[in-house]
């Protein structure tokens, strides 16, 4: 069967006396608990009626029941649609419009969907229904629906440029695929124990992370969010860990990191945002590890990875995962010889099927010999190694979180003090990058209270402004365009310490 449910659940059966949830202010689950919170989550919603291919929006808190809930949409054959938890009503309204789910899973309900509450910490209602039906249904174990490879298992929203989210369509195989390569690329070995803080509407925390160890039927420390403190606390009891560059710097300022606090980790992994040397090179001072990083987006989950066995370079993000190609080529798709600058693409099992309902999108970014272009730039060394050097659209990675953006601008613009604007990133010590506001004014200087007010209500809090610079105009080119190269020049220093 290829629904990628059928893989997990047959591990899982196999160990369900180990455990697989190392939980905090609550029991541990093992696989048989997991399983049993699946079968719990799948009976509710086989009562409200659902059908193999519908959509299920879900926009909750982490916590052990949203992973059973996701488990459970895999078997039932439903598309999984997770969605950060800052996103505000209004940009809700958005991805409730486009992806038309059957259900809206959230804190609150809403008037435009048939919506349910997540209880997070009551094992027999883990889904309660806005019309009460199902609430209090026994777990009746549902067949796991047989899927086709090409069956879509998951859509996840990606920032457009033009300020319009595209709905990345992944199926049970770009799952499965990428999976079985990471869990044997990165040596996952019986004994491991995954140190998991980061976020699970995100693919780096649900079909990285969470993946290898349920593939596995390995243990998942499973935090509900990162901090600092408590990851130091928990470190001793895992061997592996992903985060992303900001979980790193943050753990390098806790004096109690030091090389026998992390001796017996197997790896420390890293990606979402690019790695900065600086890091890489104090964390191996620290610790005597060298951090592996590699590189992938929502569209390809991974493409590419520094070995585990062999040299892991700072600056670079190895090599392409076995199954997989990648390339450096011109805007017209020709190879560019070995050390050249060119546009990143890739291919294989882990590409994902297109953008929901969007197939002039998709046309565009997926060339016909299937290769997609992932519109960052890089530079591959004769022997396969890639180097990324850019990206050729503004993407700014804060916190190793998107923002385009064309998305803030949008609203910068409508607001009556703001004439116009170009949102920027720089670098910043702890997120990576930093989402700056440049502005031309329309009367008097425009103050960050302003645009707090204004975005507040319109912008998750980490697409927003951490800077506002007021200019008398923006720096253009010949054709108009805006430099935005000139203006993150000229500001690169901005939260240098």
């Amino acid at each position: 069967m290829s629904n990628f449910f059928a893989q997990l659940e047959a591990g899982f059966e196999a160990s369900a006396d180990q455990l697989a949830l190392i939980l905090s202010g609550q029991n541990d689950w093992t696989y048989a608990a997991l399983l049993q919170q699946i079968n719990r989550a799948a009976a509710q919603l086989v009562a409200f009626g659902v059908n193999p291919g519908d959509r299920v929006l879900v926009q909750v808190p982490k916590s052990p029941e949203n992973l059973a809930l996701y488990l459970a949409c895999l078997k039932l054959g439903l598309v999984y649609v997770p969605l950060n938890t800052g996103y505000t009503a209004a940009e809700l309204d958005y991805f409730v419009s486009d992806a038309e789910p059957v259900l809206y899973v959230g804190k609150q309900q809403r008037s435009d969907v048939v919506s349910a509450t997540l209880q997070p910490r009551d094992a027999q209602r883990l889904l309660v229904f806005s019309n009460g039906e199902g609430s209090e249904i026994d777990a009746v174990v549902s067949p796991t629906v047989t899927r086709s490879t090409d069956d879509l298992a998951a859509i996840l929203y990606t920032s457009g440029t033009t300020g319009r989210s595209k709905g990345a369509m992944l199926s049970h195989g770009n799952l499965a695929s990428n999976a079985h390569a990471l869990s044997k690329e990165w040596g996952w070995q019986p004994s491991d124990v995954l140190l998991n803080a980061l976020p699970i509407f995100h693919v780096h925390g649900l079909f990285i992370a969470s993946h290898c160890a349920l593939l596995n039927a390995t243990p998942m420390i499973f935090l509900e969010k990162f901090d600092a403190g408590d990851v130091m606390a928990r470190l001793p009891d895992a061997t592996v860990m992903m985060g992303v560059p900001t979980f790193y710097t943050r753990l390098l300022d806790q004096s109690e990191l030091t090389p026998a606090s992390v001796a017996h980790m197997r790896v420390f992994i890293c990606g979402s945002a690019p790695l900065t040397e600086q890091t890489f090179s104090e964390w191996e001072q620290r610790t005597g590890h060298r951090i592996l990083e590699r590189y992938g987006m929502s569209e390809t989950i991974i493409n590419t990875s520094n070995p585990l066995q062999g040299e892991r370079v700072a600056g670079t993000v190895g090599f392409a995962l076995p199954g997989q190609q990648v390339r450096v080529a011109s805007e017209d798709g020709v190879v560019v010889p070995a050390g050249e600058v060119g546009m990143i693409e890739v291919a294989g099992p882990n590409v994902f099927q297109g953008y929901w309902r969007m197939p002039e999108k998709t046309a565009e970014e997926v060339r016909p010999d299937g290769f997609f272009i992932t519109g960052d730039l890089g530079v591959q060394a004769a022997d396969g190694r890639l180097s990324i050097v850019g990206r050729s659209k503004d993407l700014v990675i804060s916190g190793g979180y998107n923002v385009y953006p064309k998305e803030v601008e949008v609203v910068l613009d409508e607001m009556p003090q703001v004439a116009e604007s170009a949102v920027i990133g720089v670098p910043h010590p702890d997120f990576g990058e930093a989402v700056v506001a440049v502005v031309v004014p329309a009367g008097d200087e425009v103050t960050q209270a302003d645009v707090d007010a204004a975005l507040g209500d319109q912008l998750a809090r980490f697409k927003q402004p951490k800077r506002v610079l007021n200019v008398a105009e923006l720096p253009r080119n010949t054709m108009g365009k805006v430099q935005k190269n000139l203006l993150r020049d000229q500001h690169g220093d901005l939260f240098a310490s």
